[in-house]
């Protein structure tokens, strides 16, 4: 048997010419679109940075290139159903817009669409962007890593990655530490006994922030000529046992703020030890009754 005679034979009714012409034709779309990836995912790392200055910030390269890399594949999808006999018009109706809009609402559920459209919302509004440090309804609490078209990234504090469907972000309360100014007040608060000085606990306390490295002063020109204290500490509350005092020390950022409220409690507290200012903590008196 020659081999055109080979490739006239047929196998469920269909030459086998027309199926290794098929399977052809297939690979090098398959290669074609490998390649069109490959260049997309070089030229949107080549945009980001361009002669040492940012062009297009890292959030929207990487929402950007999904999309463009999920209609190569549609459009290769679409070529190599072309091939096959009678999936032609299967083929037309991908690659026409009306078409495209019609798998998606057919296809997607609801609220794979509601993430979609919550990813665009978040991508063009900016309520946060790829680095920001966020708090999602006082939960969530991390570093933004990646936005994706069904759900944001968040790496927390504990390197974990949480990952949170953009439709659920989109009606949360975000408080975003990258966002505008950066500087951030630390609230140190400590409860001190009733018997003591308030005016010798405030300046102890004071004076142990000041030496903090983190500290920064926050205050206004008009408040320096003021004589406005650097760090303001006050009276919030009168417990059944304690007196509470706040004081409010700025750092230049959120993690700087943190870190300084933690140096500085163990400070105020050994500061206090050594001034003989109590700091109070319940205890009970157990009565046992003889019978």
């Amino acid at each position: 048997m020659s081999f055109n005679n080979f490739l006239d034979t047929v196998i469920f009714g269909v030459p086998i010419r027309l199926i290794a012409s098929i399977l052809v034709k297939g690979i090098i779309i398959y290669i074609f679109v490998r390649i069109a990836i490959a260049i997309t995912k070089y030229f949107f790392r080549r945009s980001q940075k361009k002669q040492g200055r940012t062009i297009i910030d890292e959030t929207r390269v990487g929402f950007l290139r999904q999309i463009v890399t999920a209609v190569i594949y549609i459009i290769g999808i679409s070529a190599f159903l072309s091939l096959i006999p009678g999936m032609q018009r299967v083929s037309d109706s991908i690659l026409a817009s009306a078409g495209i809009v019609a798998m998606a609402v057919g296809l997607a559920s609801q609220e794979a669409l509601s993430n979609i459209v919550g990813g665009l919302f978040i991508i063009f509004w900016r309520p946060f962007k790829v680095g920001d440090f966020i708090k999602i309804d006082n939960e969530v609490i991390g570093i933004v890593t990646e936005i994706t078209l069904r759900h944001t990234v968040i790496k927390n504090l504990e390197n974990r990655m949480i990952l949170i469907p953009n439709n659920k972000i989109n009606s949360s309360t975000i408080i975003n530490s990258s966002y505008g100014e950066l500087a951030t007040c630390a609230f140190v608060e400590i409860a001190v006994a009733y018997t003591t000085d308030l005016n010798k606990a405030i300046e102890v306390m004071r004076d142990e922030i000041m030496k903090h490295p983190l500290l920064i002063d926050h205050r206004t020109d008009e408040e320096k000529e003021k004589g406005v204290e650097q760090v303001t500490i006050r009276v919030m509350n009168l417990g059944d046992s304690s007196i509470t005092l706040r004081a409010w020390a700025w750092a230049a950022s959120n993690a700087n703020a943190f870190f300084m409220n933690c140096d500085l409690l163990k400070a105020v507290k050994e500061r206090f030890d050594k001034e003989g200012i109590e700091i109070p903590y319940p205890y009970f008196n157990q009565v046992v009754s003889k019978a």
